[in-house]
């Protein structure tokens, strides 16, 4: 173990080399253990989206089929025009509220929920906020008027077909009536763009009842406060009397579209269970608009699909998926990690040549203390070893360096790519909704522009459901800490580095024999 002697002999004599062996090491191995620590910290943080954000699946009539099948049954004919579809052929078939609940219960369901969009018409007792277009009770009144016996005149409330194969003409209502599950699940609610100002939010408890959900500017403008009751007129044009069980605020301005149909304002939306949509409807039977499923698990999602799609009939329904805020969110993970995985490459590449060169150095340096070592009959792996020793030690002062600041520069650096990334992400997200956006919008920017139907001689509105869960932010930070695993793996990279830097460095002069060595 005399080489062992000398190594430590040689470093207390050389405190300055001592020294600077130490800090180059110590800079290699705080970056290392940085590139460790941000890539564990990216992957504990991919797990926690997994749990949190999961992946979307709706349920609902598949709209693409059905205007097959309406193209279909209208027959062929050479003549384009008389091949078209009938739009009067074309019916949206509502999903059956059991088969929905048999998808909720399969596994690996976080959550879910029913939705069914309509429009109701103003009772005696209550009245919408005008828009630009009627902006007196009078011109409303008359609007109202119009539009009923428009309706009738074309088939009833039920919005029957016209002849000669047209689609009947529907009356808009005053009211958009958008029933769910769960208020608080709802986009404009779960992305804060609505927010309950009084009373309580609507849950699975109020299926079946008549509460319901109204604007603080309609309940202000018709004195109305929680617990109050108004009624609305059905698809029948029956009264239906509902409570008011909260009252709530929107940020939504909506659309110019908005300011020519009182339904399309904003403020005239009204939240209900899905059942009282249904009955506001005039359709008594236990169907939904809509059914979307969170997953707990988002790579469970195809397992999941492949299951539901046996509890459904494929033909009139079709899942559709939405994975995309847990890609959204993963994607800057997946470039941090990878980032900090090139991190440890390149620095413990970079040490090796940097080490091997001062190392070299230092050797060419104790060519006369090799040179006589050997000629005292020192065997060459006991010269290795002792250079590799010097390195080793300093290797060990330098570990515990990085494992105090290593921690730092790790959560600095880390953060500081996060931030890139996510902010990447997001423009890309925003330029790419940007771009899908369609000019005009519905009342709110979140149901995907389409006027709801339904109500007094209407069908079932087409929502965007998709995003009808809670809307979880970016990861905005990494919880990035040094554990004794990271610690053993560095010490096992600078090792490494340690032993490659003395192999390379004292290869051209260990190969020499002493004599040479002496002389030159």
């Amino acid at each position: 173990m005399n080489f062992i002697n000398r190594a430590l002999q040689s470093l207390w004599a050389k405190k300055g080399r001592s020294l600077i062996l130490i800090g180059v090491f110590s800079a290699i191995l705080i970056f290392v253990l940085a590139g460790l620590t941000i890539r564990s910290g990216a992957e504990s943080a991919t797990n926690e989206a997994k749990k949190s954000v999961g992946a979307t699946v709706t349920l609902s009539a598949d709209r693409q089929k059905m205007m097959e099948q309406a193209k279909s049954d209208s027959g062929t004919s050479e003549d384009e025009a008389s091949s078209r579809p009938d739009p009067g052929s074309f019916t949206n078939t509502p999903v059956n509220l059991e088969d929905a609940e048999k998808n909720a219960n399969l596994d690996g369901v976080k959550s879910y929920s029913f939705e069914v969009s309509t429009s109701a018409t103003k009772g005696d007792d209550i009245e919408p906020i005008a828009t630009e277009a009627e902006s007196t009770e009078a011109e409303s009144t008359e609007a109202s008027t119009s539009d009923s016996e428009a309706a009738q005149s074309m088939g009833g409330p039920g919005g029957e077909q016209m002849p000669g194969g047209g689609m009947a003409q529907m009356s808009m209502g005053d009211f958009q009536i958008t029933g769910v599950l769960a208020s608080a699940d709802y986009t404009s609610f779960s992305e804060g763009s609505a927010t309950l100002t009084d009373g309580e939010a609507l849950t699975a408890d109020d299926v079946g009842t008549d509460a319901v959900l109204i604007e603080s500017a309609l309940a202000e403008a018709n004195d109305l406060a929680v617990g109050d009751q108004f009624t609305l007129k059905d698809a029948d044009d029956k009264d239906v009397t509902v409570t008011i069980k909260g009252i709530y605020e929107t940020s939504d301005t909506g659309t110019s579209m908005g300011r020519n149909f009182n339904f399309m304002n904003p403020a005239n939306t009204i939240f209900a269970s899905y059942t009282l949509a249904n009955q506001l409807n005039g359709d008594e039977a236990a169907t939904i608009d809509s059914a979307v499923y969170q997953l707990e698990d988002p790579q469970e999602m195809d397992a999941f699909v492949t299951a539901a799609e046996k509890l459904i009939d494929t033909d009139t329904f079709s899942l559709q998926t939405n994975d995309q805020m847990y890609q959204q969110m993963l994607s800057p993970l997946n470039n941090v990690s990878s980032f900090a995985k090139n991190i440890i490459i390149l620095v413990a590449a970079a040490g090796i040549i940097i080490l091997t060169l001062i190392v070299m150095m230092l050797i060419r340096e104790r060519k006369y203390e090799i040179g006589v070592l050997l000629s005292l009959g020192e065997a060459r792996s006991k010269v290795i070893l002792q250079f590799f020793t010097e390195v080793v030690v300093c290797m060990v002062f330098a570990l515990g360096i990085a494992s105090a600041s290593g921690n730092l520069v790790g959560n600095a650096v880390g953060q500081q790519l996060l931030n890139q990334q996510t902010t990447t992400t997001a423009n890309a997200a925003q330029d790419n909704a940007a771009a899908d956006r369609p000019s005009e919008g519905g009342p709110s920017g979140s149901q995907g522009g389409q006027a709801p139907s339904g109500g007094p001689g209407g069908g079932r509105g087409g929502m965007n459901f998709a995003s009808a869960f809670t809307q979880t932010d970016a990861i905005k930070e990494l919880d990035i800490t040094v554990s004794p695993q990271q610690i053993a793996m560095l010490a096992g990279i600078g090792l490494g580095i340690s032993l490659l830097s003395i192999l390379l460095s004292s290869a051209g002069i260990l190969r020499l024999n002493p004599k040479k060595i002496l002389i030159s």
